[in-house]
């Protein structure tokens, strides 16, 4: 028989550096989960990321046990990557921060793919784009015509 859900947990860790210490720790703790054992798992399963943001989507069961599953790192921190920033314009539409190649965008995407809910690699690249523009970040040159 399949276990019972209780409910689900959404949150953002650094990759290898989970610990009982906010946000990790009152988020479990306030459902009844083993903090200790789930900072373990996660920071086993993300040794190669260390550092990175990861979001985490936790699966808690009735019997206070649980599964969780990582996803890509946010496509915001992925750009401040490409475009070695620290954080994005405060006012995007007046103050560009910085610019990032079509390519780079392409490499966004492909990472984010199986995240986001575009079927192309040209979707997901207009889904980028978009992103970087919220944060006050320029895309250089134009789209590639080979990807619509």
């Amino acid at each position: 028989m399949a276990k019972q859900i209780d409910g689900y947990l959404k949150l953002q860790v650094r990759g290898g550096q989970a610990n009982p210490a906010p946000p990790v720790g009152p988020a479990l703790g306030s459902k009844g989960v083993n903090i200790m054992e789930f900072c373990n798992q996660f920071n086993a399963r993300t040794d190669d990321r260390k550092g990175q943001v990861l979001p985490v989507v936790i699966t808690i069961y009735k019997d206070k046990s649980f599964d969780f599953v990582i996803k890509t790192p946010p496509a915001a921190v992925l750009i401040l990557q490409a475009a070695n920033k620290k954080k994005g314009s405060d006012q995007p539409n007046l103050n560009k921060v910085a610019s990032i190649s079509w390519d780079q965008v392409k490499d966004i995407a492909e990472t984010k793919m199986k995240d986001l809910n575009a079927f192309k690699i040209g979707s997901a690249m207009k889904m980028v784009a978009g992103t970087a523009r919220s944060m006050g970040v320029r895309v250089k040159g134009t789209f590639p015509e080979n990807l619509n």
